[in-house]
């Protein structure tokens, strides 16, 4: 930065400073003049408690419930602010949150290691190595897809129950003989770690700020959920209203998954497509549109299940209840797309460079397809699948009804 331009330079009015367990003897020098020195410092009750000796400032606890949106923060801009956060305030910390609000050249952060980097360092396990998810307040079924052969995974953890949540089920999915470590109090006086099988689990007295470090053991009939597109028809509850397997293979490739993207899953069923795509990367959305209400429920069931919780369903008729959602990146019609102004809703609500892909197992909707085709342009593609089964004591193919699929970009 040129001689004039950092002579001009605002000072960062926030300062946000990671606390470990170990409290004062952690910081350094430059955290505890930032503290002194602060007008007012924010914190969870305990982290206030540690720096009270020498902090000068008017104390702020957080609110009940903490609101995300730093109010209380963001209304004192220009003023000497200090936050006090957990470890590394960028690993699910407030500092992600409060960066979203306030500019990087408004804000110094001092972080403290993390309570994944402490527990790894304890393990001897390498963080490149391993699959690590935060459940603090979030669902349990997240940790579902990265029950993987052999994987080391360090979950954190929301309270003392949440381990003997975790081994239970591990336990009831086949993987009861995976070693469960608690690691607790990481880096302070009470540090503590524990280790036992998830289908034996006794450990009481948890402290609850813990992490669990996981080594997975898997027996012969857990239940995996393969890294490919294309998940086994078994893996979803259904009642028929299913995108087969290879079919849906062939057009979650044609969908195009990327990173963070919103897809529309019209007339749902089961729900399998947006799971599937969900499971591609962790940012990934799904709103699944089902007018069963039967169907709707087990949805909500089998994303559970497959790791992908956050996917959400709305119950009603397309074109209907397609009326103020967030715009896709990509919309896939599966049921119902000869409706009445279904096709239409959805090209019409498709942002700009989105992708749409419809399939077709009625002639009805196939001459829909074919339509749009030569209105449109797009790629038109027939998919035939035969599978082996029994003719008296030998085998034959049985072909299933073919699927037109009509994918499009729109301009």
């Amino acid at each position: 930065m040129p001689a004039e331009s950092s002579r001009r330079a605002k000072p960062k009015w926030l300062t946000v400073i990671g606390i470990g367990e170990d409290g004062l003897a952690g910081l350094g020098d430059e955290a505890k003049q930032r503290i002194a020195k602060a007008e007012i410092i924010f914190g969870g009750k305990r982290h206030l408690a540690l720096v009270a000796s020498f902090a000068k400032g008017e104390p702020r606890p957080w609110p009940v419930p903490f609101d995300a949106g730093m109010a209380d923060v963001l209304a004192l801009a220009g003023r000497n602010v200090c936050v006090l956060a957990s470890g590394d305030p960028f690993f699910h910390g407030v500092g992600a949150t409060l960066a979203r609000k306030v500019k990087p050249r408004e804000m110094h952060v001092i972080p403290a290691p993390s309570a994944v980097s402490l527990a790894a360092a304890r393990l001897g396990w390498a963080l490149q190595d391993i699959e690590i998810v935060s459940l603090h307040g979030r669902p349990l079924d997240l940790i579902r897809p990265l029950l993987q052969p052999e994987a080391r995974i360090l979950a954190l953890t929301s309270d003392a129950e949440m381990p003997a949540a975790i081994a239970r089920l591990l336990t009831e999915l086949d993987f009861g003989a995976s070693r469960l470590t608690v690691l607790e109090a990481l880096g302070g006086p009470r540090e503590n770690q524990r280790s036992t099988r998830a289908d034996a689990f006794d450990l009481e007295n948890i402290n609850p700020l813990n992490v669990l470090a996981i080594e997975i053991d898997s027996d012969p009939q857990a239940r995996i959920l393969p890294l490919a597109v294309g998940l086994a028809d078994h893996l979803f509850d259904h009642d028929g209203q299913i995108t087969k397997r290879e079919i849906r293979a062939v057009t979650l490739s044609s969908l195009a998954p990327r990173r963070g993207e919103l897809l529309w899953d019209i007339g749902a069923g089961s729900g399998s497509i947006g799971i599937e795509w969900m499971l591609a990367h962790p940012l990934m959305r799904t709103i699944a549109i089902e007018a069963d209400p039967g169907r709707a429920a087990r949805i909500h069931r089998n994303a559970a299940a497959c790791g992908v919780p956050g996917l959400v369903v709305v119950e009603g008729s397309a074109p209907k209840a397609l009326a103020r959602l967030d715009t896709p990146d990509a919309i896939f019609i599966g049921g119902g797309g000869s409706d009445t102004g279904v096709l239409n809703a959805a090209i019409k609500a498709l942002r700009s460079g989105g992708r749409l892909v419809a399939n077709a197992v009625t002639l009805e909707m196939e001459a829909l397809l074919l339509a749009q085709h030569t209105k449109l342009g797009g790629d038109l593609i027939r998919i035939n699948i035969s599978r082996a089964s029994p003719v008296g004591s030998m085998q034959a193919w049985r072909p299933a009804m073919p699927v037109t699929q009509w994918s499009w970009v729109k301009p």
